[in-house]
């Protein structure tokens, strides 16, 4: 029984955090810089996994209670030039959980695109390395 409950608790622990999808914009749909499916794990560095590693959007959400706020939407989480909102499909920050977003999700609002080029060359980030020693 005790091996069961530890059981429980270890998935508990390491279980994502699906609903934070459900209150950003487009939070199903998030657009992928890396390949042709949505990124799914939004607030991480690996599209697919909820690793440790938080990308900056994730800090940002995470430092505003969870909730989508007009200063979450307005800011560039990731450095890139283009707000949140811009990158999720709500360029004018009018988006409320529930509703659909003014456009699909064009950007990813936590890893700087275009990655390794342009304003983003500096980011330590490359598509497909998802470990702690590659993310800057």
């Amino acid at each position: 029984m005790i091996k069961l409950v530890i059981c429980l608790f270890g998935l508990l622990a390491v279980s994502s955090h699906p609903y934070y999808r459900d209150v950003i914009p487009n939070g199903y749909a998030v657009f992928n810089p890396c390949g042709a499916s949505y990124w799914e794990a939004v607030g991480h560095y690996d599209p697919n996994h909820h690793t440790i590693d938080k990308n900056p959007f994730a800090q940002a959400f995470a430092a505003g209670g969870h909730v989508w706020t007009a200063a979450l939407c307005n800011a560039d989480s990731d450095g890139d030039g283009t707000s949140n909102g811009a990158e999720l499909g709500d360029p004018n920050c009018v988006w409320t959980a529930g509703a659909t977003p003014e456009r699909s999700s064009t950007g990813h609002p936590g890893i700087c695109e275009p990655v390794g080029s342009g304003p983003c060359a500096s980011v330590a980030f490359r598509c497909g390395c998802h470990g702690h020693s590659c993310i800057g």
